[in-house]
């Protein structure tokens, strides 16, 4: 599932009895009602800790579950997690892999980025013999991977001819970092420049028009690299972006206040939640069910720094939305209460672009190539692929 830390950012309605806890493991402070039950069992082991209110995965044995309620917050855990479930997710009755096309090569790699850590990277080609137009690179949202929805979605896209490439950001899906913890969002951005910078120059694909291809949180990001390099990139192709957050969604300015000072005393402290995010992501109750199966997602509490990194990042975005020249098509359900399709309509109002495109679904959540009906997914993927037919032939 695409995550959107929009949703995170409204007070709560009423939370008088917050308290601290110290986890000995962890060593960071936990948020948390009083009466809440999702608080963490400590094993001793750092590896072992359980989350006590995370819902059981249906359709897979107490084992399964067992290794996927792990403490995620270190990559090797989530790999291991994510190994034990591959097979799983691949036989869901989900539209994006029961659909998906058949013959396309697939490469797994990590890379050491600048700052030491081990990037996740991974890729999917047409089938031998189909040409190659142009490389489109996946910047995944917040709390997301490239290794569970997204498998799908590129093998789809592959098929019509591209070469498809994405990565982890840092603290997220297979990459290293603390799970969910993003201490600067430049990092995530420099990170994408890098990885995607070596990507393009991969022989399949030097020299061929480039694409990004951003969904919710990674629209942000995609945007702050489009501004970085405006040379660099043919087309920017945006999936319910998080470019700005609606003034009804923010928080008030004292609690902005407190929340940053906050971050400061204990950055990777986590926020208590405010919705059930699937809720508001997927339209297709059945589809909804299979959001538990993307099992290395982040879906815990937002960390503090976190939240003051994405709120930043919105408000400095807006102040720069005017500067963005890119080819652009945005892509947004009309009925997405995470990411506001409103927002959308401000990108396409003010940035420079001369060649821009927004379309929104009538009725869609924000989860419009995963949580949809079969039909409205496969629209969304055929719009995708037909503006990058159409962008590769004006190059």
């Amino acid at each position: 599932m695409a995550h959107s830390l929009i949703s995170t950012f409204r007070p709560p309605v009423h939370q008088p009895f917050l308290h601290r806890q110290r986890s000995c493991n962890s060593g960071f402070t936990t948020l948390r009602p009083k009466d809440s039950t999702s608080l963490i069992l400590s094993t001793g082991f750092p590896d072992l800790k359980i989350m006590a209110k995370k819902k059981a995965i249906e359709g897979v044995s107490d084992q399964m579950n067992a290794i996927a309620f792990q403490n995620l917050d270190q990559a090797p855990a989530r790999r291991r997690v994510r190994s034990a479930f591959t097979q799983v997710q691949q036989q869901l009755d989900h539209v994006l892999f029961k659909m998906a096309p058949s013959g396309i090569r697939t490469e797994e790699w990590f890379e050491t980025n600048s700052k030491g850590q081990e990037i996740f990277c991974k890729s999917w080609l047409p089938k031998p013999g189909v040409r190659i137009k142009a490389a489109v690179c996946f910047v995944h949202g917040y709390g997301d991977t490239c290794t569970f929805f997204f498998e799908g979605i590129a093998k789809r896209i592959a098929a019509s001819g591209y070469g498809v490439y994405a990565i982890d950001h840092p603290g997220f899906g297979l990459s290293e970092g603390l799970h969910g913890y993003v201490s600067n969002f430049n990092d995530i951005v420099d990170n994408v420049i890098e990885q995607y910078t070596k990507i393009k120059g991969r022989p399949e694909v030097r020299g061929m028009p480039r694409f990004l291809l951003a969904q919710s949180m990674g629209g942000a990001v995609a945007l702050k690299v489009h501004l970085k390099e405006q040379r660099e990139w043919d087309g920017v192709v945006l999936v319910a972006p998080m470019v700005k957050i609606s003034e009804e969604m923010k928080p008030p300015e004292p609690l902005q206040k407190v929340l940053i000072c906050l971050s400061r005393l204990m950055p990777k402290a986590k926020l208590v939640p405010t919705k059930d995010l699937a809720e508001l992501a997927f339209r297709d109750p059945r589809k909804r069910k299979m959001a538990d199966y993307n099992v290395i997602s982040y879906s815990d509490q937002t960390r503090l720094k976190t939240a003051v990194e994405l709120l930043n990042i919105t408000n400095d975005l807006e102040s720069q939305v005017e500067k963005v020249s890119s080819p652009l098509l945005i892509l947004h359900g009309a009925a997405d209460k995470v990411t506001d399709p409103n927002i959308s309509k401000f990108l396409y109002e003010k940035a420079a672009s001369k060649d821009k495109t927004l379309k929104l679904y009538d009725g869609s959540y924000h989860c419009i190539l995963e949580g949809e009906s079969d039909e409205r997914i496969l629209e969304v993927l055929d719009d995708i692929t037909a503006w990058l037919d159409s962008h590769c032939a004006v190059r």
